[in-house]
């Protein structure tokens, strides 16, 4: 039975105990996982027993993000495929699943790459300004020196990738700079004692390996072992239809969070980008549109966007709060195109939930940790619209278990209006 908007969601109803399985925080305790921090993700070990609960069925990750999914399936023993369209995201949850190879072959090829990064002199010239002014030139330097190291010793070979993982999972610890929750770099934030490049390398390859050992001593994955592709959520190309028994997965809010963003400083040091204006080509137009980045005016007709039919069974309730969100923007100094990201963001959700109903096996169950928005104050009732879509694309109904509340302790706040996060889970 299909279920609406529950009147508690904007309620201030503190939960029973405090829920963390929607964020990364857990995650850094845990092998493997820990090696990158990426912000966006959720509990593993949550992911884990929901698998596990649910009998092990093949597994589908539609926003694959750092792999938490993925990993967590493997450990339960279940197959999993998951789709990331970052294409930088999708190289980590690459290596992260290389998990299980070799790991004296890695120990091999990180130390000989540490010692020719050792005896050649690096140069802190040439790099964009974000990365210089995220390192004192002595530590750009030896960075610049492991950069090199690694890239003449490619071969793409799993322990190849799992150097260059190293790599990039030292970028944050060794420079003194701050970093925001959301993996924004902070550059007039300083950190007391960040890590010397050199130490932090070794000291990262030595976690690696102990946890590409621990994994090796356990039983091989049942389920085979899992696969990220690169690829768009809006039709999971690349899925076989029918595939999968349970989807656990987190999309992006609609919070005006560029997740393209996230990893701005580790693309401009490995000179893949030059800067923020780079990233629309390198990494936002693969994703789903869920901030205003994505969304510029002169690019997308709002009237073009509320007539398609994806959106036929929530088109009066979200024509308005656009109307109200294009009414207000003329009010605001910075004019964010909310009217916009919202009308693309349930469009490209409801896209997602067409895939899925195709790439989903009958009776499958869909878990979507998400939670709601109010940009500019303006409520947008995440949960039930996504529900309702999900109904349209053919699932049979949806329920909301709420976790945590957001936005409740005002300061600072640009708008006092309570949100909470949760688990939407949908039926097959």
């Amino acid at each position: 039975m299909q279920l609406h908007l529950f009147e508690h969601l904007n309620k201030h109803v503190p939960p029973r105990r405090a829920d963390t399985s929607s964020t990364f925080q857990q995650n850094m305790q845990l092998p493997v996982h820990r090696w990158f921090r990426f912000s966006a993700g959720f509990s593993a070990v949550w992911a884990e027993a929901v698998i596990r609960d649910a009998g092990c069925p093949p597994v589908l990750d539609p926003f694959a993000g750092s792999g938490t999914t993925l990993l967590a399936a493997e450990d339960a023993g279940a197959p999993a495929i998951g789709v990331e369209a970052h294409p930088f995201l999708h190289r980590i949850a690459t290596a992260k699943l290389l998990r299980r190879s070799d790991a004296g072959e890695y120990l091999a090829t990180a130390k000989r790459i540490g010692q020719n990064a050792r005896r050649r002199e690096g140069s802190a010239l040439g790099y964009p300004p974000l990365v210089q002014r995220c390192y004192p030139p002595e530590t750009l330097e030896q960075l610049d020196a492991l950069r090199r190291a690694v890239e003449e010793a490619r071969d793409d070979s799993p322990a190849w990738q799992l150097v260059w993982l190293t790599l990039v999972c030292i970028l944050r610890a060794t420079s003194p700079v701050g970093t925001a929750q959301w993996q924004y770099v902070l550059p007039r934030k300083e950190k007391r004692r960040p890590a010397q490049p050199f130490a932090a390398f070794d000291a990262m390859v030595s976690t690696i390996a102990a946890d590409m050992y621990a994994g090796r001593r356990a039983d091989p994955p049942q389920g085979g072992p899992a696969r990220v592709l690169l690829g768009d959520a809006r039709d999971l190309a690349g899925v076989p239809d029918g595939f999968a028994g349970l989807v656990v997965t987190s999309p992006p809010y609609p919070n005006n969070y560029d997740y393209a963003d996230a990893t701005r400083l580790e693309m401009c040091f490995l000179g893949e980008i030059d800067g923020w204006g780079d990233l629309q080509q390198a990494v936002r137009q693969f994703l789903v549109r869920a901030c205003t980045q994505h969304v510029p005016e002169r690019r997308v007709g709002l009237a073009e966007v509320l007539a398609s039919p994806e959106l036929e069974p929530i088109r009066p309730q979200i024509a308005r709060v656009c109307d109200e969100l294009a009414c207000l923007r003329e009010t605001k100094g910075g004019k964010k195109t909310y009217h916009l990201m919202v009308a693309c963001y349930f469009l490209d959700l409801a896209r997602v939930w067409h895939a899925l109903r195709r790439t989903c096996a009958s009776g499958a169950r869909a878990c979507f940790v998400v939670g709601d928005s109010a940009p500019y104050g303006v409520y947008v009732p995440v949960i039930e619209w996504l529900g309702k879509l999900s109904i349209a694309a053919g699932f049979r109904g949806y329920e909301f278990e709420r976790t945590r509340e957001r936005n409740v302790k005002w300061k600072n706040r640009k708008h006092r209006v309570p949100l909470c996060e949760g688990r939407l889970w949908v039926k097959g």
